[in-house]
Order: structure tokens, then sequence, then C-alpha cells
């Protein structure tokens, strides 16, 4: 073999040899590390059932921006205690950022100011004074609940009283609905009665009293999703009762609500697009990480929906998003 062939055989191992390195291995070239982003979601309930398409947003989210979602549900229904003992475990645990439903924004508020956190909050409501607290996310309540005493308003008559049902006033924003819906009522000449749930009975037997022994009608206005959920089954369990209800108002979106409407056994809803708000928190944990966000309070469009709107594409994309 000449000199010439051997340098040609050497040349040619050593591009082999280069070859190897580039395909299999980082080092010639470094491959870009992606960072993952562990986000925790810490709703204010014992279970997740009512955040169906708020999942599903956060899910499109996280897949953009390579978040790891946790969804953390509460032990005890209403217990702001232990909520804030699992936003502590969480950030022990290392979540990058939480996200946080308050139970009960007042209190959550004040506990957050005792405490020393190392990863940025987001609030699913109205951003809290804390500076760790990066962004709220939220309707406008007070607004809310005016719009659906209007809507109550047009569609019956004056005469009729409205039962205000909550799990509540303490409980989330139902307060401001409250506010809101009240003061609408009071414009619009409607007596109101607040009924607030003491025990799991507390809505059946008001809805009962209806029937017997006075028989008397009365229109219900259900200013958060769990007590509209227990006010459709109820009513939808009986045919009775749908003589001497004359309208179930209420606030929420979830599937189960839209097929009560769909039937008729609700009359009308005020929305929110639960997948955009999903998408927005997860959007803005990752912006709140990597620090490339100055505090806000982002305020969410909201929609009064009934059965002749229900299937207008406007509102199928928001109402129905795709997974």
């Amino acid at each position: 073999m000449t000199k010439q062939e051997k340098l040609l055989w050497s040349l040619m191992a050593a591009v082999l040899v280069v070859l190897y390195l580039l395909s299999s291995t980082d080092f010639i070239i470094k491959e870009k590390k992606t960072d993952i982003y562990p986000v925790s979601v810490i709703v204010s309930d014992t279970n997740d059932e009512f955040y169906t398409n708020f999942r599903k947003g956060a899910d499109k989210a996280a897949d953009e921006y390579n978040v790891d979602v946790s969804f953390i549900t509460l032990f005890e229904k209403g217990d702001g205690a232990q909520q804030m003992e699992l936003l502590k475990r969480e950030i022990k645990d290392g979540a990058s950022a939480v996200v946080l439903f308050p139970v009960n924004p007042e209190e959550c508020a004040r506990r957050l100011d005792e405490m020393v956190l190392n990863s940025p909050v987001i609030i699913m409501g109205n951003m809290f004074p804390n500076e760790q607290v990066r962004s709220g996310i939220a309707m406008d309540y007070e607004k809310e609940g005016k719009r659906l005493g209007q809507a109550i308003a047009e569609e019956n008559d004056s005469s009729i009283p409205v039962w205000i049902f909550t799990e509540g006033l303490e409980y989330g924003y139902n307060r401001e609905v409250y506010t809101g819906l009240t003061a609408e009522l009071e414009r619009s000449g409607f007596s109101k009665a607040l009924h607030e749930k003491e025990n799991e009975e507390t809505f059946r037997q008001t809805i009962e009293g209806t029937v017997y022994p006075g028989r008397k009608k009365a229109i219900i206005a259900a200013i958060d999703v769990e007590s509209l959920d227990a006010s459709a089954e109820i009513i939808a369990g009986s045919p009775v009762y749908g003589s001497y209800i004359t309208g179930l108002y209420g606030i929420g979106s979830t599937t189960k609500l839209l097929t009560e409407l769909d039937k008729g056994i609700i009359k009308g809803l005020i929305a929110v697009n639960q997948f955009d708000a999903g998408y927005t928190c997860i959007e803005k944990a990752v912006e709140a990480v990597q620090k490339r966000q100055d505090r806000e309070q982002i305020v969410l469009d909201t929609y009064y929906i009934n059965k002749n709107n229900l299937r207008e594409s406007r509102f199928e994309k928001i109402l129905y998003p795709i997974d």
C-alpha cells in the first residue's frame, strides 16, 4: 500500500468517526436542552368534575410550553387551611409555579402574606397584592351577577319571587356575584330570598316547598356551579317541579349543565370560556417562571347562553372545545 493510499484510508476512517459522533452523541454539537416546567393546579373542590374544559385548555398550553401539569383537589370541600398546606407542599415538592382557585379569597390573601414562597402563584380570581402572585385571571363577578339579574328580569314577571341558591356566600367569589344580582333584581322590582346550603337536603326541601303545602311559583338563580348542578338534577327528577319553578338560571358551563339547558331544565346561563381560562393560566405561569411578565389582572369575556343561541357556531366553539 502506497503512502497516498494509507493517507486516504486514514482520512476516511476519521470521517466515519466524526459522522458517528455527530449522529449518536452530543460530544461535538451540544443538543439544546428543553426545560420542563412542573405546574400544580390546586382547585377549591374535592374533585375536578366541573373543570373539564379548563383542563383541556391547560393541557393544550402544557403541550406548547413544555409543562407538566398536576391537578390537585382538596380532601374536604371548603377547607382553606388545607388548601394553603397543599400550596406549600407542591412548592416544596418542586412545582415551578402554582395555579390556585382560592376557597376564600380574603383568607387566602391573608395567609399568603404570612408565607415565604419560592415559586410564583397564579390566582384564578382577582389578583392579590402579594408580589408572589403574578396574575389574576377572572371574570367581573359583580358585573356577571348583574347580567344574570337582567336576564331574569327580561324573561320573567316581577311578581314571581327569586330564590338565590348558593353553596355559601363566603365560598369563592359568590358574594360579588350575589351583590350584582340582588342590585339588579331590586331595581327590577323582584322580591328575593337567599338559600345557602346547610346540608344535602337544603335545595331539595326548598324546591319541594313550591308544591306543598302552599303550591307557589318561584324562580331560582344559582350563583355557583355546584348549586346550579344540584338544582337542575332535582328539577329534572320530577316533572311536577317544572310547573312551579318557572325558571332556573345560574352561572356555569359544564357539559352536564349545557345538556340540561338544551333540555329546557335550565333557562339561562352565564358562561365563561373555560378553555381559554385553562390555557391562559398555564401560559402566565410559564411567563412568571421565566420572569418575563409584569403583574396583571386578566378579565375573561363572559356570555349569556339560553336554548335559542346555544347552537350558534360562536358559542359551540367556546362551550364544546375540541381536545
